[in-house]
């Protein structure tokens, strides 16, 4: 999977953040992103909780096949 971030719709809440904090941070003008080096979820279970816990749906994933 490949999870980003559209910094055009995150309004900040931190619900990602607070549910994934392995995953996804706020940046300094306190917009999520996700954490670099883990786009692909680290295998952390609560990545689609964080997704669906976002107000704005700013959230994607993407599933990626492996090889």
């Amino acid at each position: 999977m490949h999870i980003s971030v559209d910094s055009d719709r995150c309004i900040g809440s931190a619900q990602c953040a607070v549910t994934v904090p392995s995953v996804f941070e706020q940046d300094e003008d306190g917009l999520s992103t996700v954490i670099p080096g883990r786009e692909d979820g680290g295998g952390e279970p609560m990545v689609r909780e964080a997704v669906r816990a976002c107000p704005v749906r700013a959230i994607t994933i993407k599933e990626t096949e492996e090889v």
